[in-house]
């Protein structure tokens, strides 16, 4: 018989080529704050989801400062700016960091709070405005969790994390992300990946749904992320990598990440090195230090990507996976200096919140001696 447990699905989801065009079925009357970035704007993404938008009568407030990595400031300024138009919903389109702005923005104009008053877990407690969120990318599944990472002074990054941030809808539209760069396609794609795995092996509120969910990303991932990285207009793939990473978002959203995230954190944070990026430099290094708390888990995980040889075939699986999409993977790769590595275990140690939920624990030493594997 299966632990207690209890488990939260998340949005509902709106999936196909061209759904975004039809988002304005699904907000109420009123101003909208669309938050999104300048590059997206500048390559025209969102033009055909603001033109339905506008078509439907509904006035736009378009904030699109958002940048990698967003600021409390940018959150404050894209609240104010929805405040000034009273608008009465709220889309994010983009990556991971529009929609994290998106998701405080709404969560602030509702509510009234002050962003200061809800870092943590459970400090948001009141309501938001109607939400939808369109990922432009197949990795954060911020738009199944109730998660979102805000930088506060020059490079801490801090979470706001409860269930009024979980939006209304979720629009998985793949024709949005046939336009990335392999890059991209590959770093984001990785990201899901370490949410799914991250999932199966949390040490708190892992349960048999996001086990199952886990799993089933997995495999999309796993099967898709070589398709879409060669063949970039390849729309089923790229919509079984988004459908893929919003499973994986759904599995996070209640059994939360660990020891990949809490060692990324400092890399972008410091260093801004992109999230997703972040995440496949410190992978298998901190999966082979998690093999004596893991490793039947891992061993489990072996199918969903095609992999054998138990919990060691599954890593080395994982390593050549991310060798073909041609992400560098060393430290050194991305402009990091063998010096800084103190600083990054110092760092990544006021990760608490993700730490706590790693199957084998991490001191600064072993983060130290992680990140210099990593190097």
């Amino acid at each position: 018989m299966a632990p207690d447990f209890s488990f939260r699905y998340g949005p509902r989801v709106l999936a196909g080529a061209g759904i975004a065009a039809r988002l304005a079925d699904h907000l109420p009357a009123g101003p909208i704050l669309f938050v999104t970035d300048s590059a997206l704007l500048g390559l025209g993404l969102p033009r055909g989801c603001l033109a339905a938008l506008r078509k439907a009568g509904h006035d736009i407030v378009l904030f699109d400062q958002v940048e990698a990595d967003p600021s409390a400031e940018t959150v404050l300024a894209c609240a104010e700016a929805g405040r000034a138009g009273q608008v009465t919903s709220v889309v994010g389109f983009g990556g991971g960091s529009p929609m994290d702005v998106a998701k405080v923005a709404a969560y602030l104009l509702g509510s009234g709070d002050a962003l200061d008053d809800i870092y943590g877990v459970g400090l948001a407690k009141g309501a938001r405005l109607p939400l939808a969120l369109v990922p432009t990318t197949a990795g954060t599944g911020s738009e199944a969790t109730p998660i979102a990472i805000v930088t506060v002074g020059e490079t801490e990054k801090k979470g706001v994390v409860s269930d009024p941030l979980v939006p209304d809808i979720a629009c998985l539209d793949p024709g949005l992300t046939t336009g990335l760069p392999r890059q991209v396609t590959a770093a984001t794609g990785i990201d899901a990946m370490v949410h799914a795995i991250e999932a199966t092996t949390s040490a708190r509120l892992k349960n048999p749904l996001s086990d199952a969910l886990a799993r089933e990303a997995l495999r999309l991932l796993a099967g898709n992320i070589r398709q879409a990285c060669e063949v970039p207009g390849d729309l089923a793939a790229r919509g079984a990598m988004l459908l893929g990473s919003h499973l994986a978002g759904v599995a996070f959203a209640n059994a939360p990440v660990g020891g990949v995230h809490a060692l990324a954190y400092p890399l972008g944070g410091l260093f801004h090195v992109p999230h997703g990026h972040s995440n496949a430099l410190m992978l298998t290094h901190v999966l082979r230090h998690n093999l004596p708390g893991a490793a039947p888990l891992y061993a489990g995980l072996c199918p969903a990507i095609g992999a054998s040889g138990g919990a060691e075939g599954f890593i080395e699986a994982l390593a050549d996976m991310m060798q073909e999409t041609g992400l560098p993977l060393r430290l050194r790769d991305v402009g990091i200096a063998q010096d800084q590595m103190p600083l990054l275990a110092a760092e990544a140690m006021k990760q608490q919140r993700l730490l706590i939920n790693n199957p084998v624990p991490i001191t600064q030493a072993d983060a130290l001696g992680l990140y210099q594997r990593a190097w």
